[in-house]
């Protein structure tokens, strides 16, 4: 699918097929939107722009040089956008390509961030009068949506905190829950980390118009207080990590504290009773009140323990 955006008499109008493209100037384009694009509109799109798409695998890889490159009349940029699933996150590679003012984006899934600022962008043309200014806009919007995530994270943090503090049972499935929390903040952040790194970028691009670098700065200080903040609640899940591993171990010494009690008061009347279990004569052994003697000993060596117990404070 492929949605057009042109100028025409001043105001933005979109179209849904490739044809518009023989109809228009590149001037007068400025929103390429590929949404899992079939190969005759990639190869409709190359043709428009005279140059040449990424592919997904090229989306997708991770170094430098492949998330961010200039050639001498195109800009192209990869990244990851977050969508939420039921417990975590995924990471969808999406593409950008600068070409003069007009902004080419390939992705696979349906992303709002886009669709808001297309919206936004049949609403007021003025508002985006360049593919540099669309890029902005798509990056603010998803910088929103990120800081409500890490937000949502921060409060499902403080929820996890309550609970131990009020004692709640603490147990495996509460743990791998903070487990997943942290894997789902790391990944916040590591998506975060590539928009500074893609941000920073664009500000020393010479082909980045003036216009645009008084909204990169501020875009790059909003990033970097998101990165801070996602530090501090990592910071934060480890320590409410090892607290609940601390209560968990002390809850398992007490268990061992009390059957190691109970075999150590057991020891004395098990030795009595094996010595009287002995076939030789003994003392007391021979009676009517043996039965009688014997319990009241072992009795009498289990209370005598419990006192050293107690006076030695090891209960």
């Amino acid at each position: 699918m492929i949605q057009v955006f042109y100028s025409s008499n001043g105001q933005a109008e979109v179209a849904e097929t490739t044809t518009i493209l023989k109809e228009i100037n590149v001037r007068n384009a400025l929103w390429l939107d590929l949404f899992n694009p079939t190969g005759d509109e990639k190869r409709a799109v190359e043709e428009f722009l005279g140059t040449n798409l990424q592919s997904r695998a090229q989306a997708e890889e991770i170094e430098s040089s492949s998330r961010y490159s200039e050639t001498l009349d195109s800009i192209f940029i990869n990244t990851d956008f977050l969508t939420p699933s039921a417990d975590s996150y995924n990471m969808e590679s999406v593409s950008f390509i600068l070409t003069g003012n007009v902004i080419t984006s390939i992705r696979q899934v349906p992303l709002r961030s886009f669709t808001d600022i297309q919206r936004r962008l049949l609403f007021n043309r003025k508002l985006y009068p360049t593919g540099f200014h669309i890029l902005i806009g798509i990056l603010e919007n998803r910088i929103d949506l990120d800081a409500d995530m890490i937000e949502l994270m921060s409060k499902e943090t403080a929820q996890y905190s309550r609970r131990v503090g009020l004692g709640e049972d603490v147990n495996e499935e509460f743990l791998l829950d903070i487990n997943q929390l942290q894997e789902n903040t790391m990944l916040v952040r590591e998506n975060i980390v590539d928009k500074q790194r893609m941000l920073s970028s664009m500000l020393k691009s010479e082909k980045t118009p003036k216009s645009a670098h008084g909204k990169l700065n501020i875009l790059l200080k909003d990033v970097s207080s998101l990165i801070n903040h996602t530090n501090f609640s990592f910071e934060r899940l480890e320590y409410l990590q090892n607290t609940v591993l601390g209560i968990i171990n002390l809850d398992q010494n007490k268990i061992m504290k009390v059957f190691t009690f109970v075999s150590l008061l057991l020891m004395p009347p098990t030795l009595i009773a094996s010595f009287y279990g002995m076939n030789i004569k003994l003392p007391l052994a021979g009676g009517n009140w043996d039965i009688l003697i014997v319990s009241g000993l072992m009795l009498a060596v289990i209370i005598g323990a419990l006192i050293i117990f107690k006076v030695r404070k090891m209960l």
